[in-house]
């Protein structure tokens, strides 16, 4: 499905994906970053991505027939092609309950290690 717009909430963490179609969908910053396509390019094993609860995108950028870059506050970017996004669109409920699980296992957190307030 073709992208035609995105729509970045800021204060509900997250971004809506509207489709040439009329479909849109809706994904958490979060979900975006701990599934960035940089992370799950590894053949080897897959680092678990932490911390990361308030972790904002800061903008867009569309890179033509790769995809769209996403650009975090946490300093991480990474291209996500519309095939990726549909995939993680798809298979969200399967990849966050798999992560949560993760996570509680680790003993690690999805909290930010420090707290961040914005003035």
């Amino acid at each position: 499905m073709r992208i035609k717009q995105f729509t970045i909430n800021t204060n509900k963490k997250s971004i809506t994906i509207h489709f040439v179609h009329g479909d849109t969908a809706c994904l958490d910053f979060e979900y975006l970053r701990v599934f960035s396509p940089n992370q799950q390019k590894s053949t080897k094993q897959q680092t678990l991505v932490t911390n990361k609860k308030v972790v904002l995108l800061l903008s867009i950028e569309n890179v033509g027939k790769h995809g769209f870059r996403f650009v975090f506050d946490d300093q991480h970017s990474a291209i996500y092609t519309t095939e990726y996004l549909n995939l993680l669109i798809t298979e969200y409920e399967q990849r966050w309950q798999h992560y949560l699980a993760e996570i509680k296992n680790s003993g690690h957190s999805r909290e930010a290690m420090i707290d961040i307030t914005q003035l």
